[in-house]
């Protein structure tokens, strides 16, 4: 019964060029689809099978997710519709465009990115850098984080960068989702945090290696990353929503408020579709008001 799951991951990765997570996320909805398919019919449940899916199936599939909320696992509604867009792909991986049931999905609030105020950005990235008592540790988390402020890069990004990049000019060449590249803009600052960190790492950097380096040699882990962000946080009395990629969308928020285009800010983002980008047109928006009602005074 997993096969199907495993030639659907397979097509998503070769052919759909689908990151890492979202293969992973992906097979293990289709491997749990199946088989509560195969429970729910009372047969096995291959690639042929799973034409006969009607809209009550995954009624029926959503609710058995949804109900094991007593247990404490239950899925929320941002969950359900992510749990659902999986299963849609999947069958029409299986049957082709348009052979999922209609079905609606549950309602999903969309929230706002939380942009860090500047100051409070570099004081998270100088708080990272110097909780290391190696200068060379310290460089590379300096060096990483005004990568995600001042570039705009995802963490998956910065982390992916090798030696090719090396020597850095006016731009970078970045690798984003599904393999597609872009180019952004280094600004003086960022390369030289980046050339500084070079100077110090004990390992050589070659074209095929990672750039950023780990403790012991190998590629910097993202979580290592989070976990530090996470420490330094708290340190400075920092909000939750303060995580590495929140620099990224502070990247996109300041330079939209400082009068960016939205189309560039797409192509710097690396977003396939503008709606993703217009996002932050709102959060420009909600902290005027923030602002206004905060010193107006007849706000």
């Amino acid at each position: 019964m997993d096969e199907p799951a495993l030639a659907f991951s397979l097509y998503l990765a070769q052919q759909r060029r689908r990151s890492v997570h979202t293969v992973r996320a992906y097979r293990t909805t289709a491997e749990r689809f199946t088989h509560f398919l195969a429970e729910h019919w009372g047969a096995p449940v291959d690639r042929a099978a799973l034409a006969r899916v009607a809209a009550s199936d995954l009624r029926a599939y959503l609710a058995r997710r949804r109900g094991v909320v007593a247990s404490g696992s239950g899925l929320t509604n941002a969950s359900a519709a992510r749990e659902l867009s999986a299963v849609r792909a999947f069958l029409e991986w299986a049957n082709g465009a348009g052979a999922a049931p209609t079905l609606k999905g549950p309602r999903v609030k969309k929230g706002l990115p939380r942009p860090v105020a500047p100051a409070e950005a570099v004081s998270l990235a100088n708080e990272v850098a110097e909780e290391s008592d190696e200068p060379w540790v310290a460089a590379r988390d300096w060096a990483v984080l005004l990568l995600l402020y001042g570039a705009g890069l995802r963490i998956g990004e910065a982390l992916a960068l090798t030696g090719a990049a090396l020597p850095l000019g006016e731009t970078l060449v970045v690798t984003g989702k599904r393999a597609k590249t872009r180019v952004v803009p280094l600004l003086p600052e960022l390369r030289a945090a980046i050339e500084d960190y070079v100077a110090r790492v004990p390992w050589p950097v070659a074209r095929e290696q990672p750039l950023f380096r780990g403790v012991r040699g190998g590629a910097l882990a993202a979580g290592v990353v989070r976990v530090k962000v996470q420490r330094a946080r708290g340190r400075l009395g920092l909000s939750d929503r303060t995580t590495p990629h929140a620099l990224r969308h502070s990247f996109a928020t300041h330079l939209l408020g400082r009068g960016a285009d939205l189309r560039a800010l797409q192509e710097l983002l690396g977003h396939a579709s503008l709606s993703s980008t217009q996002i932050y047109t709102q959060v420009d928006t909600a902290h005027l008001l923030d602002v206004y009602r905060n010193a107006h005074p007849r706000a």
